[in-house]
């Protein structure tokens, strides 16, 4: 990678991270992605969910949809990549409890 695309890689994430609220968050990724990567994005992250819940790939893609290789692609990610899914993933549980208890 060049110094200019690490700097512009670079700027992406540190601008990512100034945005403010969810609103803000799905309108600037609404932006830079197409729906289809913004749908490939969220399948992959319920699919970490579930393999990190203990689920198997059969059950995984009847639910989701998703492809055996994006299963495991995303399984090799969970156990072999930068550990950028477990330091997010349990904070998505946290998430999704306290939604699941004001419902």
């Amino acid at each position: 990678m060049t110094k200019k695309a690490k700097e512009n890689s670079d700027l992406l994430y540190e601008s990512i991270l100034t945005l403010r609220d969810l609103d803000e968050c799905k309108r600037f990724f609404e932006d830079l992605c197409t729906v289809a990567e913004l749908r490939a994005m969220e399948q992959r992250f319920e699919v970490a969910l579930l393999l990190n819940d203990g689920m198997i790939y059969n059950d995984i893609l009847e639910r989701t949809g998703a492809s055996s290789a994006t299963i495991s692609r995303v399984n090799r990610a969970l156990n072999y990549g930068a550990d950028g899914y477990k330091q997010v993933l349990p904070r998505a549980k946290e998430l999704r409890q306290r939604t699941e208890e004001e419902a």
